[in-house]
C-alpha cells in the first residue's frame, strides 16, 4: 500500500497525504512511486455502507488522498519529550507514530528503542503511509520483533503502507472512531498488483508479510485481495470494526462510528 493522506501511495499501502515522492526497491529492481490527492471540493467520500466507504479520485494529474473519512475529531498529536523521525515519544512506554515512514524509518526506529528501550506500544495517530515500501515492511517486523502493541485512538487515521505497520502489532488495538484507507499499489511502469502474477516475488512479499504477522495462507490472500479491490487512484475508507473482521483486535471494538 503506500501513501494516503494526506498522501497516496504506490505499492500496496503507503502514504496519503504529502507530495509525489518514489523509491526504488533495489531487492527486485522495482521502481515505486507515491503521491498524494489534494480535493478542492467537500463531500467526495460516499457515505459509509455496511461500515466501509470507497473514495473516488479524479483521473488524470498529481493527486493526494486527504485525511478524509472523518468519523471522529482527529486524535490530538502528542507533542512528545523526544522525535525520531516521524516516531514521537509520548513517555517511557509509549511512542507515537505521526506523518510518512520512509528509508530511514527502520534506522530510526531502531535509535528510539535504543534510547528507549521499554517503549511498550506505538500510538498510530495521523499515519498516511511510506516512501519505501520495502523498509516499511522491514520497519513492521522489528515492531513485531519487540513484541510492541500498535493502537490507533479514537480520530487516528492509518491509511495505505501505515495499515502494514498496525497489522504488526503483537496486541492490536482500535477505539471506535478510528479510520483506515487501502488500495492498490502501482510501481513507475503504472502497473498494479493485479498486473502480476499472483506469486510474483511483487505480489508474494506482501503476502509473505501477512503471513508473518499471523494470518493463515487464506487469510493473508483474502486481506491483499481486498486492499487491492479498489485502484491505486481510489481508497477503501472503513472504521474498526470492519478491521476487526479481518484481523484479531485486542480490545473488543462497540459504538457508533466503529
Amino acid at each position: 500500500m503506500r501513501i494516503f493522506a494526506a498522501a497516496l501511495s504506490v505499492p500496496l499501502l503507503a502514504l496519503l497525504p504529502l507530495a509525489p515522492a518514489s523509491a526504488f526497491s533495489q531487492e527486485a529492481g522495482q521502481a515505486i512511486a507515491y503521491e498524494t490527492v489534494i480535493f478542492e471540493e467537500p463531500g467526495y467520500v460516499q457515505e459509509p455502507v455496511g461500515g466501509i466507504a470507497v473514495e473516488s479520485v479524479p483521473a488524470g494529474g498529481e493527486r493526494l488522498v486527504d485525511s478524509g473519512w472523518q468519523q471522529a475529531s482527529p486524535a490530538p498529536i502528542p507533542k512528545g519529550i523526544a522525535a525520531y523521525g516521524p516516531f514521537r515519544v509520548v513517555d517511557a512506554h509509549h511512542a507515537a507514530l505521526v506523518g510518512v515512514t520512509d528509508s530511514r524509518s527502520p534506522e530510526r526506529f531502531a535509535a528510539m528503542l535504543r534510547d528507549w528501550p521499554v517503549i511498550a506500544e506505538l500510538e498510530m495517530i495521523e499515519c498516511p503511509g511510506t516512501e519505501d515500501d520495502l523498509a516499511n515492511l522491514r520497519l513492521g517486523r522489528m515492531i513485531r520483533a519487540r513484541g510492541i502493541a500498535t493502537h490507533v485512538p479514537d480520530g487516528g487515521s492509518v491509511r495505505s503502507g501505515a495499515v502494514e505497520l498496525f497489522l504488526a502489532g503483537a496486541h492490536r488495538y482500535a477505539d471506535p472512531g478510528a479510520e483506515f484507507a487501502v488500495h492498490s499499489w502501482i510501481d513507475d511502469s503504472g502497473h498494479e498488483a493485479g498486473d502480476y502474477a499472483a506469486d510474483s516475488p511483487e505480489n508474494r512479499r506482501y503476502l509473505d508479510y501477512y503471513r508473518q504477522m499471523g494470518m493463515d495462507a487464506g487469510e493473508a490472500r483474502a486481506f491483499y485481495a481486498m486492499t487491492n479491490s479498489v485502484p491505486f487512484e481510489s481508497a477503501l475508507w472503513f472504521g474498526s470494526a470492519e478491521m476487526g473482521r479481518w484481523v484479531p483486535l485486542d480490545r473488543e471494538v462497540t459504538g457508533p462510528g466503529a
